[in-house]
């Protein structure tokens, strides 16, 4: 498949269009002292948020989480000793990872939640005998 000099000058315009139309990342750093990413935005807005949250940070060390590489357009987030990136655009959305780590992660915290029915739910079970057992298929 070639690529023509339109296709690329449509391209360049419409990364341009993007670039005017909303923030990018001016700086980004690590804050030890409040273990947090700080992303400094065009807008003059700084987002902050814990490594934890964002996928391929979780367990890595402040000396790996403080080399940060913005992309050229400003739209990325790169982590080279961690070879994990973030796209600026999804993090404003709340979005910190793909689809199937997000869903891990809210599963996660989900099945730890303790509410009041929760637990009324458990005991009324234990009154009955514990969870019923699963019935073998033929």
């Amino acid at each position: 498949m070639e690529i023509s000099d339109t296709a690329i000058q449509q391209a360049e315009q419409r990364m341009q269009d993007r670039l005017a139309s909303g923030p990018h990342a001016v700086a980004a750093r690590y804050d030890r002292r409040v273990s947090r990413i700080m992303v400094s935005l065009s807008n003059g807005l700084e987002l902050a948020f814990p490594p934890h949250l964002a996928e391929g940070l979780a367990n890595a060390k402040p000396a790996d989480l403080a080399i940060i590489e913005i992309t050229p357009a400003g739209l990325g987030l790169h982590w080279p000793r961690l070879n994990a990136d973030l796209y600026l655009p999804a993090l404003l959305e709340g979005v910190f990872g793909s689809p199937r780590w997000m869903a891990g992660l809210l599963g996660r915290s989900g099945g730890t939640a303790r509410s009041a029915a929760k637990v009324a739910a458990a005991r009324e079970n234990g009154r009955k005998g514990g969870r019923p057992r699963k019935a073998a298929v033929v």
